[in-house]
């Protein structure tokens, strides 16, 4: 669990050590919204959205900062606290796993 206040910081200095092909998972404390990045290449990203909206972006990573603090505005508007996972190998295509994280 991370502050909703460093989310920022600490998801974009895990996506500069991310390497390509994975994934990581923010979601909010009762698990029913979230919010994945996966690193397709050397500097993009596939971000996709499920809660309020269910929307797919393709970003780089000089502009995820701008994506992420919409995303988090919309997305956990009274979160103080929001899950961080790492999904390791993972296909942004595929359907996100229905277990308990």
């Amino acid at each position: 669990m991370i502050d909703k206040v460093t989310a920022i910081q600490t998801v974009m200095r895990k996506l500069k050590a991310l390497p390509p092909g994975h994934a990581i998972d923010l979601r909010t404390y009762k698990r029913n919204r979230s919010v994945v990045i996966a690193r397709t290449g050397e500097d993009r990203f596939e971000v996709r959205e499920k809660g309020f909206y269910e929307e797919r972006y393709t970003v780089a990573l000089a502009g995820m900062k701008k994506l992420l603090k919409t995303l988090l505005k919309r997305e956990f508007p009274r979160s103080t606290k929001i899950r961080l996972y790492n999904l390791g190998p993972a296909d942004p295509d595929a359907p996100l796993a229905r277990k308990k994280l």
